[in-house]
């Protein structure tokens, strides 16, 4: 059953399965992050410990992603994904069933891992099945669905943390991999069609020369900094609004809904404005996104609520997700000779920048108000100003400008 082609005839509900699949690293990400504070008290554990968890995931799966592309490209997609499906749903069952926070740190290393395996695949479905502007078409759609998990996680992880508990989030997500697992071995199948050989030395041969790409690291650059902002608000937010603003967990599952949306209007502008030039929409995007966050260092000795918080932040996020989608459609299609290698490397170094910069803020501002959100979104957009001041002087995008 798992070594089967995709048949013609199922390629639309496989299609339908792709887009379902992609958001799951966003769900396994944001769907506890309103039970975060409520884990750190039931679990006896500092906030730090509970922050540690995202950021464990992106590691594991950042790092997981320069392998997965090149292991796809030689061993194929379908049985790599489906089988991650399967572990997908008895790892979150294993994590909805501890309270020991090693296991639950290993757990999320593995949901990072398997992350890295499915998503992987399913980006490059879209290529391995569409070409020309039908495939230009479906990646630019699949990163506004990839943002639908941040979206829907945390506005159903606050009514699963108020109504059954933290446990519960995981229980879902093992519900929902399952009956993924069931569907992709009825409808979904192999779409690669050449393989290549899997050798170390040929993959370090393509990552470098990928990465000598000037366009392309700038591109992957700018997606690891522009999601770092979503990140550096998921771990800070719902401690902001559940601790210092006194608010529920629901509420702190609205407002990161409310972050998803404007994330996801980012990508949708990404999209209607795909054919105006490159580096020009972009420079604007980042200007504002500058002003805003200026904006809200400044009100912020003098207005500090709840209002005022996810007003900034987005507009911020607006701009961030306009940013990545731009960049990562970009990025995904510039070598589609090496889909799943290239797929891999775009994935890996985004997560990895993501992980390390939004941890790294963390530590370095320690936020607990409003005032220390909005000065680690100015450092992130000043260096997004710096890389495209780069971008425009060596002129790396000047074929798209």
């Amino acid at each position: 059953m798992l070594s089967k082609f995709l048949k013609p005839a199922h390629r639309s509900v496989a299609t339908f399965l792709a887009f379902a699949i992609i958001p799951i690293s966003g769900l396994a990400t944001d769907i506890y992050i309103p039970s975060m504070p409520s884990m750190a008290s039931e679990l006896n554990l500092p906030e730090s410990s509970i922050q540690l968890t995202i950021s464990i995931f992106l590691i594991s799966y950042g790092i997981t992603q320069f392998f997965a592309g090149a292991l796809i490209d030689a061993f194929g997609r379908y049985k790599l994904s489906t089988w991650s499906l399967l572990l997908f749903a008895i790892t979150f069952w294993i994590t909805a069933n501890t309270e020991n926070i090693y296991v639950i740190y290993a757990m999320r290393a593995f949901h990072g891992v398997l992350s890295g395996g499915v998503v992987v695949a399913k980006r490059t479905f879209f290529v391995d099945v569409y070409e020309g502007e039908e495939r230009k078409h479906y990646l630019s759609i699949m990163t506004i669905v990839w943002s639908l998990g941040p979206i829907v996680a945390p506005f159903l992880g606050g009514f699963l943390q108020e109504n059954y508990g933290w446990q519960a989030n995981f229980l879902v997500l093992a519900v929902y991999c399952l009956l993924l697992f069931i569907l992709e071995v009825f409808f979904s199948g192999e779409t690669l069609k050449t393989r290549s050989s899997f050798k170390p030395e040929f993959l370090v041969k393509e990552f470098s020369n990928m990465l000598k790409t000037p366009d392309f690291s700038i591109g992957i650059l700018m997606c690891g900094l522009s999601y770092g902002i979503v990140i550096f608000y998921s771990l800070t937010g719902p401690f902001i609004i559940e601790h210092t603003l006194d608010y529920s967990p629901m509420v702190t599952g609205y407002a990161s809904l409310a972050m998803g949306i404007a994330w996801m209007c980012g990508g949708f502008a990404g999209r209607f404005l795909i054919n105006k030039p490159f580096i020009p929409k972009l420079r604007l995007a980042n200007f504002l996104q500058l002003f805003t966050i200026v904006t809200m260092l400044a009100t912020s000795f003098m207005v500090a609520n709840l209002a005022s918080l996810l007003a900034f932040a987005f507009l911020v996020h607006l701009a961030a997700g306009f940013t990545f989608n731009n960049y990562f459609t970009y990025s995904l299609s510039r070598f589609p000779s090496s889909a799943g290698i290239a797929s891999g490397l775009v994935g890996g170094v985004t997560f990895l920048v993501t992980s390390m910069l939004s941890y790294g803020l963390v530590a370095l501002f320690q936020p607990s108000h409003q005032l220390e959100i909005a000065a680690g979104y100015l450092v992130i957009g000043l260096i997004c100003f710096a890389v495209l001041v780069v971008a425009r002087k060596k002129a790396f995008f000047a074929s798209h400008t």
